[in-house]
């Protein structure tokens, strides 16, 4: 049987690998279904978790070019921005939400047009 932290760091690695190939949508899907359960039960991960769904999917809004690209995807990241701190030595996952984040970070860097750095 599969444990919360099994289910979270699998849903990590392949959160990593959809990111990589930029399959943000995707990204957002496969960690959302591992915080479900983190949510329902409240726990610590939860906010850190929801921080990276949003983070893949205002990459999915630059992707598709949404109108007013800009606006919807700043204020996606938001959620991202005030949870990323959440990502301390000592949690479940640690190394695997650390490179999320840093995944996260290059891929804002690549868009300075979209979010001030």
């Amino acid at each position: 049987m599969l444990t919360m932290n099994d289910d979270l760091e699998g849903a990590l690695k392949e959160y990593l690998k959809l990111l990589d190939e930029e399959e943000y949508f995707e990204a957002h899907e496969v960690l959302e279904e591992a915080w479900h359960p983190l949510r329902l039960k409240k726990h610590p991960l939860a906010n850190l978790a929801k921080g990276l769904i949003n983070g893949a999917i205002a990459f999915e809004h630059i992707k598709r070019n949404r109108k007013d690209v800009q606006k919807k995807a700043q204020t996606v990241i938001s959620s991202y921005e005030r949870h990323k701190h959440l990502c301390v030595e000592g949690i479940a996952c640690y190394a695997l939400f650390k490179d999320s984040l840093e995944k996260i970070e290059g891929l804002k860097r690549q868009n300075t047009s979209i979010f001030t750095i």
